[in-house]
């Protein structure tokens, strides 16, 4: 029995010499959000600063044009360094710091859920009412829509904008910053075979 583990591990360290690819698929799945939320908030800059700094129905953050333009060019520089895994231990520190930024500024009032779910471990008296109203807001378009179509495609959700998201990417960032960008698919790699003995 314990030949028959020994080389059922043996064969199983064998994914060590692929080990490259967890990095890169880390990477290459945060660029695409990095670059919309970036691209997002420069394309509307003006709002996004007002947003930033209002404190009735924005973030009431200081130096709101400062952190704009701050989180703006982490996030799309950070795309770019992500994709072509170009400095990604030093690029995850401040994507790590602006997704934690938003967790605790923008999602953390909302809960966990990213998607309001009315059950589970989770659910809470927001996501429950979200529930009711999903429900609520599915009986109409089911006796005034055509539903059929209208759900083909997906489903109707209601976004609860928990910190689901930020969280689970900045776990990501945070296991690049101490794997690296990984062997043969970036730049790091080959700038580290070239100049660093």
């Amino acid at each position: 029995m314990l030949d028959f583990f020994n080389k059922a591990q043996r064969i199983l360290n064998l994914s060590t010499k692929a080990d490259f690819i967890a990095p890169l698929v880390l990477r290459l799945y945060l660029a695409p959000i990095m670059w919309m939320a970036g691209t997002k908030k420069q394309a509307d800059f003006d709002n996004t600063v007002q947003w930033f700094g209002n404190s009735e129905w924005g973030l009431g953050l200081p130096f709101p044009s400062v952190l704009a333009s701050l989180v703006t060019s982490v996030e799309i520089i950070g795309a770019i360094f992500l994709l072509l895994g170009f400095a990604v231990r030093w690029i995850s520190i401040p994507l790590f710091f602006t997704m934690i930024g938003a967790a605790l500024s923008v999602h953390w009032k909302n809960g966990w859920l990213a998607i309001a779910e009315s059950s589970g471990f989770f659910a809470n008296e927001r996501t429950i009412e979200a529930g009711v109203r999903l429900a609520k807001a599915k009986e109409i378009l089911h006796t005034h829509g055509d539903y059929e179509w209208l759900t083909e495609n997906g489903s109707f959700v209601i976004l609860n904008n928990g910190i689901e998201f930020a969280v689970t990417y900045s776990l990501m960032l945070l296991i690049l910053f101490f794997m690296g960008a990984g062997r043969y698919l970036s730049i790091d790699y080959w700038l580290a075979q070239r100049f660093i003995k």
